[in-house]
């Protein structure tokens, strides 16, 4: 097995009024939120997503079903805990972790550091090792007519013990 994989993470969310808008493990101040099973928490489901993938291990909504009762608004980081657990069960660490949020309003820039900081606490990793970046989509299509938010996301995982940095 190569001591390195490689996973990507792709999700998209509509937005309702009124809802509460996570995003990254943290609400974020908004009149809109994203409509899901779980908090909608598109970020953390995309880096669910990305290290299922570089693990070979399906997909979030093979492990959480939006079917299952017990998932109904969970929150996101509960999801991306057991996704962690599964992957070190298997041998595997988080290297690094590299988002792109695709969403009109509201801006994200002001709100990245308190996201890669609950991240970091939950992933386990430094901050350093997190990049979240923000992008609209120039008014084009259901993010740019602010009807939904999307998401990607990269992650690189590795065997520890495997190689010498």
């Amino acid at each position: 097995m190569f001591p390195f994989r490689v996973g990507q993470g792709y999700d998209v969310h509509q937005l309702e009024e009124g809802r509460p808008f996570w995003l990254g493990g943290i609400q974020i101040p908004h009149t809109h939120g994203a409509k899901g099973h779980s908090d909608a928490d598109i970020v953390c489901h995309v880096i669910c997503d990305a290290l299922l993938g570089a693990a070979n291990m399906r997909n979030i909504g093979y492990h959480f079903s939006d079917k299952d009762p017990q998932w109904k608004g969970v929150d996101s980081k509960v999801l991306l805990s057991k996704v962690l657990e599964m992957i070190r069960e298997n041998g595997f660490e988080v290297g690094n972790i590299d988002v792109t949020v695709v969403l009109q309003n509201p801006k994200l820039n002001p709100h990245i550091p308190a996201m890669k900081t609950c991240l970091a606490g939950v992933i386990g990793i430094l901050e350093e090792d997190i990049s979240i970046k923000a992008t609209t989509s120039e008014h084009i299509g259901f993010v740019g007519r602010e009807e939904g938010i999307a998401g990607h996301c990269i992650a690189l995982i590795y065997i520890p013990g495997t190689f010498t940095p």
